[in-house]
């Protein structure tokens, strides 16, 4: 059971989670200023990312391109064998992780592998003192993109990769692994098969086409050349009786402890939820999956691996992460209590570092490079929301910002860390975390990363976990997750960038703020993970179009967790009503609707 607190975090993705541990007073509302020049300032922002990315140019491609372990992972040559072995089950001979919405990038047309996916060398350089192993980066989940009418694409660093299936992706190297092991139930007899299988595969492919691992590719500090691919070759199969069966056996794992989960909380959508849903996932029940595997090593475990399962289904959409800043906790007056915090769905990981790391422990490696949540913190903190890329009516914007001022901005404000509880919204996510869960992620938390730990950023070494925000983590373990019932409920982000977090709520259950403002329109069924826009509603396209099988149909009556109900319903805060349905007055929730294109 050594993984069990190790791996049996909550949340996946590199979001935002601060939370307050004592209420604060809140903060005067504050209310962004409508350009005059609307093309001049669309113009400006997007020259403001461009010059931060490029100043931050060592942060951005951790977060783009390094693996979150050097030594641990899928062995990468064994990775790229998956659609030798099986094609039907992947994507396109161009990129056959396509099939599970990783794309590539335009930017790095040379990159031999989707975008998403790093490779230990990044880290390691090119010495070849091991095999390469692949995992996800945080760009799986955090580069979307849009297109436009003209066909052109362009891509939302920071944003949401709104087609990315994680689920469907640990579907599809177990049906692989099927294919290969057909009823054999014998592990030892099922290693051997599939060391044969991949070893075939290889030798086949690679004599055909012997720059098909990594294309020849070159940046300015690695050369994957002919003689790097011959050599990495070469120990893959030096090493395959000992990587191969690990992988088998660890992939079949992952696929039974995903099964007990959907047993335990998504009984009535099983089909649905095996095929996935891109943009989505639940965080924290794919995270305890690994402690439910380790829970299986002994007899002990076994009897009580149910409770390393969330006892609540809480699948979410995937989240924009940029300007971190605005979702800061702060210290109180006695350093000894985070307020003032807020911006992830329900809030309860405040200390950014730590919150970082929760997205890493997601996929259960053993050897993490805590180094990615490092400069993943460094990136994101001021990292710039990427801005509305389409034409915006300035007059309209205008009349907008007042209703945004009297009926919204109280809540979607800079630091407000309050956990809403009272908006009509399903609240399974924030019920996911028991007192066994919390207690393993805060052991599993200080033991990756305590304030002592040292890893070597750049020239010089720093500990990542000594500070938050100056003041010393020394003896404050139990304020990495805050306590359970302080987070049951929701927090009201700040908007920066809100056209790109479509669809909305907390389950992606409204496609548009149009439906979000107008409740009495809200669709029941509507296709989520499109790429083109809907810029009258504010939403990425929602309506399925017969010439387009862009997306896939999201039903929110399936279960309890997709409801689209809540934030629905006008609420009176002592004298105060914040109108929140505006079904009676559409014209105004359009010139709303104009002005949050500006945020």
């Amino acid at each position: 059971m050594k993984n069990i607190y190790v791996a049996c975090f909550v949340f996946f993705t590199l979001v935002s989670c601060d939370s307050q541990q004592l209420e604060a007073p809140e903060p005067p509302a504050y209310v962004q200023p409508v350009p005059d020049d609307w093309n001049l300032y669309q113009k400006n922002r997007q020259a403001e990312k461009a010059k931060y990315l490029t100043e931050n140019k060592i942060a951005f491609s951790w977060f783009v391109d390094f693996p979150f372990s050097e030594t641990d992972g899928v062995p990468y040559i064994l990775l790229k064998l998956l659609p030798v072995i099986a094609p039907e089950h992947w994507g396109s001979k161009d990129n056959f992780l396509d099939a599970v919405g990783l794309f590539k990038d335009e930017r790095a047309p040379q990159y031999p592998i989707a975008r998403g996916v790093g490779i230990s060398a990044q880290t390691r350089g090119t010495n070849n003192t091991n095999i390469d192993y692949a995992s996800f980066t945080c760009a799986a989940c955090h580069i979307g993109r849009v297109k436009y009418k003209t066909g052109k694409t362009d891509y939302i660093d920071g944003g949401v990769n709104s087609e990315f299936n994680i689920v469907q992706y640990r579907v599809r190297v177990y049906k692989t692994i099927q294919k290969i092991i057909g009823n054999e139930k014998d592990k030892n007899k099922q290693g051997a098969l599939a060391i044969d299988a991949f070893l075939s595969a290889l030798e086949i492919k690679h004599k055909n086409e012997p720059d098909y691992f990594y294309r020849n590719y070159k940046t300015g500090r690695l050369n994957f050349d002919e003689i790097y691919e011959k050599s990495q070759v070469a120990l893959f199969r030096k090493k395959a009786a000992e990587v191969i069966p690990k992988f088998l056996q660890r992939a079949i794992a992952e696929y039974d402890g995903y099964a007990a989960l959907l047993a335990k909380n998504y009984s009535q959508v099983i089909p649905e939820s095996i095929a996935g849903f891109p943009g989505m996932a639940d965080a924290t029940g794919i995270s305890t999956v690994n402690g439910y595997v380790a829970a299986q090593e002994s007899f002990i475990g076994r009897m009580f691996d149910h409770f390393f399962l969330p006892p609540k289904p809480g699948i979410t959409d995937f989240m924009t992460v940029w300007e971190q800043d605005k979702r800061k906790a702060r210290w109180n007056e006695s350093g000894d209590a985070l307020i003032n915090g807020g911006g992830q769905w329900n809030g309860n990981i405040p200390i950014p570092m730590y919150r970082n790391l929760a997205a890493q422990l997601t996929l259960g490696l053993e050897n993490n490079d805590i180094r990615v949540s490092a400069f993943a913190v460094d990136l994101l903190d001021g990292l710039p929301a990427s801005v509305y890329p389409f034409e915006v009516d300035i007059d309209l914007a205008k009349q907008g910002q007042s209703l945004f001022k009297k009926n919204c901005a109280q809540c979607h404000q800079p630091h407000n860390g309050k956990v809403y509880t009272d908006i009509g919204t399903n609240l399974n996510r924030s019920y996911v975390v028991n007192f066994l869960i919390r207690k393993a992620a805060i052991d599993g938390f200080s033991k990756i990363c305590s304030p002592d730990t040292e890893v070597r950023m750049g020239k010089d070494k720093e500990k990542p976990c000594a500070k938050f925000d100056g003041v010393s983590l020394a003896e404050k373990d139990s304020i990495i997750m805050s306590p359970n019932n302080q987070h049951h409920g929701y927090n009201a982000r700040p908007l920066s960038g809100i056209w790109a977090q479509a669809p909305y709520l907390h389950n992606g259950s409204v496609p548009t703020i149009y439906h979000l403002l107008v409740p009495e329109e809200r669709p029941e069924v509507f296709v989520k993970s499109r790429l083109d826009y809907d810029t009258d509603k504010l939403g990425f396209n929602w309506r399925k179009a017969e010439k387009n099988s862009d997306g896939y149909l999201f039903n929110t009556s399936l279960m309890p967790s997709f409801s689209n109900q809540g934030h629905d319903k006008d609420i009176l805060d002592g004298k105060h009503v914040y109108k929140m349905d505006w079904s009676d007055d559409k014209s105004g929730a359009l010139s709303i609707i104009e002005y949050m294109k500006t945020l």
